[in-house]
Order: C-alpha cells, then sequence, then structure tokens
C-alpha cells in the first residue's frame, strides 16, 4: 500500500466522533486511515487500503424478530440469513433498513464500525474473521478504516463467535 494514497492518523482524529470515543472507553489504540475515495463497499475498502477482500469486515445489521443484531462478516463472504436464524432461535431475520441501521448504530451504511454504537446490541461475529492476522473495519465513516487483529475485534465488539457464512456449491 502506498502511504501516499492515505492520511495515517497517529491519533483517532479521522474517525467519526462517536467511534473515537468508543476506542478511547475500549483502551484501544488504532490507526485510522483515511481515504480520498469512499471505501464504502468491501470490494472498495480492500482496493484502498490493498489487502484480501477477506481481510475487510462488514458491519451489518440484521433485524431477528423485529430486533436489531450485528453480524460481522468477511469482505468476500456473505450471510446466511438462516443460519443467523438458527443460531438467534428467531423466527424470522431480514436486513435491516437503512434508517434502522442509522437509528441503531449511529452510522451509515458503509461507515458503521464493529463497536462504539449508539445502542447496545447482540453480536455475530463468523468465524471465519480469524482466519488472518489482521483485518479492517469501518471507523464509522465511509472513507475510514482501522486495522485490528481479528480475535481483539471479536472481543472488543463483544461477539459470539458463530459459523453463519453463506457456503457455495
Amino acid at each position: 500500500m502506498s502511504t501516499s494514497d492515505t492520511t495515517p492518523a497517529a491519533t483517532t482524529s479521522e474517525a467519526h466522533p462517536r467511534f473515537a470515543e468508543a476506542l478511547r472507553e475500549l483502551g484501544l489504540e488504532v490507526e485510522v486511515r483515511r481515504f480520498p475515495d469512499a471505501t464504502r463497499t468491501a470490494v472498495e475498502a480492500a482496493t484502498a487500503i490493498g489487502c484480501e477482500l477477506s481481510q475487510i469486515v462488514k458491519s451489518l445489521i440484521f433485524e431477528a424478530d423485529g430486533v436489531p443484531v450485528l453480524v460481522l462478516m468477511d469482505g468476500s463472504s456473505r450471510v446466511d440469513l438462516e443460519l443467523v436464524r438458527g443460531e438467534l432461535g428467531a423466527a424470522k431475520v431480514q436486513r435491516a433498513r437503512a434508517d434502522l441501521v442509522r437509528e441503531t448504530t449511529g452510522y451509515a451504511i458503509g461507515g458503521v464500525p464493529p463497536f462504539g454504537h449508539r445502542t447496545k446490541t447482540r453480536v455475530l461475529a463468523d468465524r471465519g474473521l480469524l482466519g488472518h492476522a489482521e483485518v479492517w473495519a469501518a471507523a464509522g465513516h465511509p472513507h475510514a478504516v482501522f486495522r485490528i487483529a481479528p480475535a481483539d475485534l471479536v472481543d472488543r465488539a463483544g461477539g459470539t463467535l458463530v459459523d453463519v457464512r453463506e457456503r457455495t456449491a
């Protein structure tokens, strides 16, 4: 990755203020990188960072029987809603609407970080995230990301490790 393409932050000043506060509360010191172009999708983020698509963490909000739940999934995979439903013992699981995502997390889709949300939600983290030494996640803004060890990410997000990745034929 070329450092001229990013503006490394010695502090969390490039992160969304709510996310920067969450980092402080968790005692985490991470480098937040801000890019001139959006990293709203996993593909955009992996391209900007220069990492594998599977090293990008997607923070996805779903509704399980009307209750928001956060699923952390690697950027190259899709969430299997039936597996999520089974993990939660829910009758119905569906992707949350954009307004519910913002209301629950305080962030817009494309910039939702894995923690530091407006409201506490249950967190499921796909076990596949642990296949990397480091992963990258949104820092509360579509142009900002941070790097973290996946086990630390799951721990700080209060996540439960599960297998909810859609299997390809």
